[in-house]
């Protein structure tokens, strides 16, 4: 626990809307005190205020562009200086776009790249260390249930997300006997904002049933849920678990065929 506080600190990245807003909700909710990131200061103070009106507990604000490189080494420092480390740390900035590889610039490659892998990466090299050698620690990567199979236009954010999860596999049994637990939440399609963006841009997303789209809150609370038991996957939603079962047990060159064949039917 934070040296000057009687509650955990969770720290948020990605906090001012969609996953990451209910989950800093979700935290606040059960008293811990939250530190939110994102680009957007003013969003991020909306949010604090609510949270510390709704929840009784302290929200800070570290407005940050993560894709900056040292954005993540600045961010640690800050909460070092101020003996504000978390006790839990939550990585949920990510950003996808919805169009066939070859007709995205590169530059749209890159920040997904930047932000979902190069970011993410950093935080934990970050904080990781900090957690273990204080002997306790949670963290949570949100990743997606894209992590399981390939993604027709989605290819660079699936592979993305594989990397997430293949990282977070990986950590759980290096952080074994540490004290810190890993988890990685792998929501399906998620009523978010980033959802309605892509839907602007891709009227064709339109056509996906609504019985796919999961709840973001409840999409939170499993993974915060999860998160604290120390769980290494958590896949929301029945169907999405159905489906990440049956991509696991399918043959590579079925899946890629069934995965192509979604999108040319359904999108």
């Amino acid at each position: 626990m934070s040296a000057n506080s009687e509650r955990s600190i969770a720290l948020i990245t990605g906090a001012s809307s969609g996953i990451g807003e209910a989950l800093a909700h979700c935290f606040a909710r059960a008293k811990h005190d939250v530190v939110l990131v994102a680009r957007s200061a003013d969003k991020l103070t909306v949010l604090a205020r609510q949270l510390e009106e709704q929840h009784q507990i302290k929200a800070r604000v570290a407005p940050a562009d993560l894709i900056e490189p040292e954005s993540a080494q600045r961010l640690a420092a800050t909460l070092k200086r101020r003996r504000r480390m978390p006790d839990v740390l939550v990585n949920c900035a990510g950003v996808l776009e919805h169009k066939p590889f070859a007709y995205m610039k590169p530059t749209a490659h890159q920040a997904i790249i930047d932000l979902n892998i190069s970011a993410l990466t950093s935080m934990l090299s970050h904080f990781l260390p900090l957690m273990i050698k204080r002997g306790s620690g949670r963290v949570l990567n949100v990743a997606s249930i894209a992590a399981f199979q390939p993604v027709p236009t989605l290819a660079t954010y699936a592979a993305s997300k594989a990397y997430v999860l293949s990282l977070t596999e990986s950590l759980s049994q290096e952080l074994r006997g540490t004290g810190v637990t890993i988890t990685a939440l792998c929501p399906g399609i998620t009523a978010t904002p980033m959802l309605t963006a892509a839907m602007q841009a891709d009227q064709q997303l339109s056509k996906l049933p609504g019985f796919l789209i999961g709840n973001v809150d409840d999409v939170a609370r499993e993974g915060f849920d999860a998160c604290m038991r120390g769980d290494v996957i958590c896949v929301p939603g029945a169907i999405n678990r159905a489906a990440m079962l049956a991509s696991r047990s399918t043959p590579k060159w079925l899946l890629r065929r069934l995965s192509g064949m979604f999108v040319r039917n359904v999108l």
